[in-house]
């Protein structure tokens, strides 16, 4: 309870709020009864830690304690300080990290010896790049910590704080829990003191069966078996400075290594060293470890478990150069004490497929030694790269072979791309072929090569010849390019027979095979191979409804007309309504076209046969002897039609009109899809007189529309105008 209650008041003093000196505890229960009275103290403690609550529980289940010990903290409820400040809960911080052990007691971990963010100082250089390797720690977690429980390799050394457990079976069934002593010993029943702080798991284990033997005989004749495991591993403490992103001291596994403090600790900051961090020990042994390994094969042989009291320092940065253009990872790399430029070009993943590799140029800034009178303080360093199969050879990398150059800190090395297609040579291909485009020109490159690449000629290409454009020679009369006719034949189709021979669609006749000569292409050549005269591949119309043979018909010429597809369709059915006739065009969108079937089928030199489009639609509707009438009535209906009988017939047939009805907009959508509206002469009026198949529509009279008094007043005087000259010339 002593224990406990020291914990208390180191806990007070590191979280409590500030007292008053007449507040100061003159006594460690006087201290613990000040913490009950201000548990939230805790909870922010627990909160500061940056364990998340889910790691909380996870790390308690590995210590031996239940998941939810602290759970009265990790919660937003209110705390009953009763139930949650036991000694087993303040153990259990201890556990965690956030107390820890001291020559005079228990002390808490505060908040500013732990884990501090870091304000990153900015790099002098160019942020567009990133620094190699520092992404890898800013998305460090606890997972990358080691895990506090489980079996530890035969070369873990013991020390203060660790928990074994000694099992004995066979003639003698014991088991012994023992802790590792301050002063580096275990003590087991029966046996005494054992000394084994600073051994490895193999010596300890060898002198454990040593001293065991010594009490149980039977561990010598067999019929004893020893065993020794660890059942918790103690905690050290370590510090991480330098240029980290969160500098501080850290409770750590006695199995975390220098990588498990970088994650601890957020990683270097574009400021540190990523190739030597430091190790320094409280006995003055030094140890530094290369990142680069771990970062570019996951190499961590060279990684140094730390012990009790270890100070892990990022120093600033080595040398660092930039990788730009060609390369599979361009970013800032850090040099080895002997780097050179093949190195960095490994650490950058190599070459990337547009990659010239002819040439590279390293940017840098000269020396101060390198600097005087007519001397630049920027140099251009630019380097051939000679392509080489011989892996073997000194410097082989990527194919070619790179020049043993030093690097200086700040170097900028670019490596080249291929150009783009349209910044170097190529010639053009359009017109009939399969795949028109730009293609890259080659020495000795022919027409028929960039037909080849073009896929092939279409269907209707002309094949006698290709009209070629090139460079003019001079532009001094301000021409743009020159004209060449170059001849083709037969053998540029692209499929062939079952005899060999070139096939194509009937058209023009093409030179044979072998008459044509190879013409050869210039950079910037454009060929164009055109379409035969007249060349149309068949294209087809539909007609659908009432007639004998609907369907899909194709054009037989382009003169065509509306009567000769009705024809071809066995002309229209006795149920056919002809007047209703609807044609669809959706070339350029048209739509529908106007027509009148009958006038064109009795007149078919008149304009209402109209010729016909590709893709047109004719559609011949059924013969209905109905009138729609529907909108702005008292009863809409569908009245039989009646030859004799105008629109007010049908307008009284639907009960006549609504009170909201706008008569003046009455409109009458006939059968083949044409509509009209009232039309008006003066003081007149004549209205649309319904259709077999018609639909009758009456508008909602708008009440926000007024009489436009501007419009009636000067049409109302020219009509009186117009009435009077009509009166005068009557009477004369």
């Amino acid at each position: 309870m002593v224990g406990v209650s020291a914990l208390a008041l180191a806990f007070f003093f590191a979280f409590g709020p500030k007292p008053a000196m007449a507040q100061i505890p003159t006594s460690p229960a006087e201290a613990q009864r000040m913490l009950e009275q201000d548990p939230e103290a805790v909870r922010q403690a627990i909160q500061q830690s940056g364990l998340s609550e889910n790691e909380i529980r996870s790390r308690l289940r590995a210590l031996g304690y239940p998941t939810d010990q602290l759970d009265a903290f990790l919660s937003g409820e209110p705390i009953d300080p009763d139930a949650a400040f036991t000694p087993q809960t303040l153990r259990a911080l201890e556990a965690l990290g956030v107390a820890r052990q001291t020559p005079d007691g228990v002390a808490l971990v505060t908040v500013e010896t732990g884990m501090q963010q870091r304000p990153s100082a900015p790099d002098s250089s160019s942020q567009a790049l990133p620094i190699f390797g520092l992404d890898v720690f800013t998305r460090a977690s606890t997972q990358f910590q080691p895990l506090l429980s489980g079996p530890v390799p035969d070369n873990y050394r013991l020390g203060p704080g660790d928990r074994m457990v000694v099992v004995l079976t066979g003639d003698v069934q014991l088991v012994h829990e023992v802790e590792v002593t301050r002063e580096g010993f275990i003590v087991i029943e029966n046996v005494g003191q054992i000394p084994v702080a600073n051994l490895s798991m193999a010596d300890a284990r060898a002198l454990l069966r040593s001293r065991l033997a010594r009490s149980y005989s039977g561990i010598e004749r067999g019929t004893v078996t020893f065993n020794v495991t660890i059942a918790e591993l103690r905690t050290n403490q370590i510090y991480v400075t330098g240029e980290i992103n969160q500098p501080g001291a850290y409770q750590l596994s006695s199995v975390a290594t220098v990588l498990n403090a970088l994650y601890a600790a957020g990683g270097p900051t574009r400021l540190g060293n990523m190739r030597r961090i430091e190790v320094n020990r409280r006995t003055g042994e030094r140890a530094t470890l290369d990142l680069y390994p771990y970062l570019l094969a996951g190499d961590i042989s060279n990684d140094v478990i730390l012990e009790q009291g270890d100070n892990v320092h990022v120093p600033l940065r080595g040398r660092r150069v930039q990788m730009r253009g060609a390369v599979v990872r361009p970013a800032y790399y850090e040099l080895a004490e002997t780097g050179a430029l093949i190195d960095v070009l490994r650490n950058s993943g190599g070459f990337a497929p547009e990659a010239s590799r002819r040439r590279l140029t390293i940017h840098r800034v000269a020396l101060p030694t390198d600097r005087g009178p007519g001397l630049a303080e920027r140099q251009a360093i630019d380097l051939n790269l000679t392509a080489s199969a011989d892996t073997a050879a000194a410097g082989y990398f990527g194919g070619v072979l790179i020049p043993p150059v030093g690097l200086q800190d700040g170097d900028s090395i670019v490596v080249d791309s291929v150009p783009d297609l349209l910044d170097g040579y190529y010639v053009t291909i359009a017109g009939r072929v399969r795949s028109p485009g730009e293609f890259p020109w080659q020495e000795g490159m022919t027409v028929r090569d960039l037909v080849e690449l073009a896929r092939g000629p279409t269907v209707g290409a002309d094949l006698r010849e290709a009209e070629v454009s090139r460079l003019p020679e001079t532009r001094q009369s301000g021409q743009l390019a020159r004209s060449i006719m170059v001849p083709l034949d037969s053998s540029y189709l692209s499929q062939r027979d079952a005899q060999g021979l070139f096939r194509g669609p009937p058209g023009v006749a093409f030179p044979p095979p072998g008459t044509a000569e190879e013409f050869e292409l210039e950079p910037f050549d454009q060929v164009v191979i055109k379409q035969q005269p007249d060349f149309e591949m068949p294209q087809a119309v539909t007609v659908t409804g009432e007639v004998s043979i609907p369907g899909q018909y194709t054009l037989l010429s382009k003169s065509d007309r509306v009567a000769d597809l009705v024809a071809r369709a066995g002309g229209i059915l006795n149920t056919g309504y002809p007047e209703g006739a609807r044609l669809f065009r959706p070339l350029d969108n048209l739509g529908r076209i106007d027509l009148n079937l009958p006038t064109a089928m009795q007149s078919p030199a008149s304009g209402d046969n109209i010729i016909l489009q590709p893709g047109d639609s004719l559609h011949i509707p059924q013969y209905s002897p109905t009138v729609t009438i529907r909108g702005a009535v008292n009863s809409p209906v569908t009245a039989q039609f009646r030859e004799d009988e105008g629109l007010d017939y049908y307008i009284a047939a639907a009960g006549g009109y609504r009170s909201d009805a706008d008569e003046g907009r009455v409109s009458v959508r006939f059968a083949n899809g044409q509509a009209r509206t009232r039309s008006k002469f003066l003081f007149w009026s004549s209205y649309p007189t319904p259709g077999p198949g018609s639909e009758v529509v009456v508008p909602v009279e708008d009440p926000d529309a007024g009489i436009d008094w501007g419009g009636v007043l000067p049409a109302t005087i020219s009509a009186l105008g117009t009435i009077t000259a009509l009166i005068i010339a009557v009477t004369r």
